[in-house]
């Protein structure tokens, strides 16, 4: 699993951002998810320990069968590839992109995402943050 070695007292200020936030890695075959903010577990039913560490796509496949007009993955993936190529922020209309419950069915959800590179020194970009 990749961690992010924060600060642990910007990790708890992070954590706790009263906001829906993942901090993604650059790795766009997967898109890692690096950090999570409480609010953003509770939005999407998941656990910290679940998630960081995982690939974005295999944590959230889009994959509810009642949905059949399945697109979430593909125009998120298509947002965060904007990200890295412009290195800015690229905002996304509402996209339908359910939730799996721990129960095993789904809740359906609306997002409208935004993207956002974190820059190193060297222009290169670092992280996402991705918030919904």
């Amino acid at each position: 699993m990749t961690r992010v070695a924060l600060d642990p007292e910007f990790r708890a200020l992070f954590e706790a951002v009263p906001a829906n936030y993942l901090v993604l890695a650059p790795d766009a075959a997967q898109f890692t998810i690096l950090a999570a903010s409480d609010q953003y577990l509770a939005a999407t039913l998941t656990t910290r320990e679940t998630i960081v560490g995982r690939p974005l796509f295999d944590v959230f496949p889009d994959a509810n069968p009642a949905n059949t007009q399945r697109t979430g993955v593909a125009n998120l993936r298509a947002s965060l590839e904007t990200v890295l190529r412009t290195r800015a922020t690229h905002r996304m209309e509402p996209q339908r992109y359910d939730v799996q419950r721990p129960d095993g069915g789904w809740s359906v959800r609306y997002w409208a995402p935004r993207n956002t590179p974190i820059l190193g020194p060297d222009g290169a970009v670092r992280y996402i943050l991705h918030e919904v």
